[in-house]
């Protein structure tokens, strides 16, 4: 697992944490647990943890509280993650195989059923009606925001506005209730739970946007999976809706996704068009803007030592200098 390098503080608490992680979704069923374990242990950064951590630095600091928050938040991504695999039809993640490729569709959906389920077992074990509601709200908003992703495949007349909306509901709120779940389970102050969410929303906005401009400018070892790999699957993201504003482009690029739809026509030749023109660009200045964002709302919340590294959160997410 490649965590994020920045938090001495709470690396003996996220090592905690990544054990339980493990622990958790161990069951009666010998195939569930080692489908499981082998998506879990594939690594990731660990962001939705250690931001229910950071968030709970705002409070009165309690791990045990906060792992039934932060271990349940961690699976119910890592759910997703099994169920998009298999909607994409992709072979890697982070540079393994992923569940389909390696047991095929079905098993893969029942694992992420069932690493959703283990999720609401162990976030039961919480009494804090609000929290609960914030949770399953999120999880309805994701469910929504996966359906959008699929109606939209190869949809090249979608709008910014619309990528927005989308990435909003399937990454961006899970983040922003991680920062807010963390400080509500610590019992912050409310008006802390809420600059948190904002901060947690706007860095989750910028860290979608950067992920899919990796996925067209990144390599292989980078991203674990070939450049292109969005597109390829139909999912049309912001650097392609700026180049397809582009009049020099348009055309050209719609003619080519036509022909990767309908497999005539790999991602390469789209993928040296978008790179040829502004999208690339337009988008890394979008994610800064929800960076500036970010920082404003954490700004605002008390004097903490948590907030410096959130602050490099902030800035790690889409490539700044410190």
């Amino acid at each position: 697992m490649k965590r994020i390098p920045m938090f001495g503080t709470l690396n003996r608490d996220m090592d905690h944490i990544e054990k339980e992680l493990y622990r958790s979704v161990q069951g009666d069923d010998d195939l569930l647990t080692e489908t499981s374990l082998h998506l879990l242990k594939a690594g990731g950064k660990r962001l939705r943890p250690v931001f229910v951590l950071m968030g709970g630095k705002f409070g009165t600091y309690d791990l045990e509280k906060l792992k039934r928050v932060a271990i349940p938040l961690e699976l119910i991504h890592s759910a997703s993650l099994v169920h998009d695999d298999v909607i994409d039809d992709a072979d890697l993640r982070r540079g393994e195989p992923t569940v389909k490729a390696k047991w095929g569709d079905k098993i893969a959906m029942y694992t992420g059923d069932y690493i959703y389920a283990k999720a609401l077992v162990m976030t039961s074990e919480l009494r804090h009606p609000r929290v609960h509601q914030i949770l399953s709200r999120a999880m309805v908003e994701m469910s929504i925001g996966e359906m959008e992703q699929i109606r939209d495949f190869f949809n090249s007349g979608q709008s910014v506005r619309h990528y927005l909306r989308r990435i909003r509901r399937k990454t961006a709120l899970l983040i922003a209730i991680s920062c807010q779940l963390g400080a509500l389970a610590a019992d912050a102050e409310p008006e802390s739970a809420r600059l948190l969410y904002n901060y947690g929303y706007n860095v989750g906005m910028a860290f979608q946007i950067r992920d899919d401009l990796l996925d067209l400018s990144g390599t292989e070892k980078q991203i674990g999976k070939p450049p292109g790999s969005d597109m390829r699957q139909g999912n049309i993201t912001l650097p392609v809706i700026y180049t397809l504003e582009d009049e020099r482009l348009r055309d050209e690029l719609q003619k080519e996704l036509v022909l990767i739809r309908t497999g005539q026509s790999g991602v390469g030749r789209a993928v040296d068009m978008i790179l040829s023109g502004d999208g690339i660009a337009r988008a890394e200045q979008l994610a800064g803007r929800y960076i500036d964002k970010a920082l404003a709302a954490l700004e605002a919340l008390p004097a903490n030592r948590m907030k410096k590294n959130l602050r490099d959160i902030a800035y790690f997410v889409t490539g700044r200098a410190y």
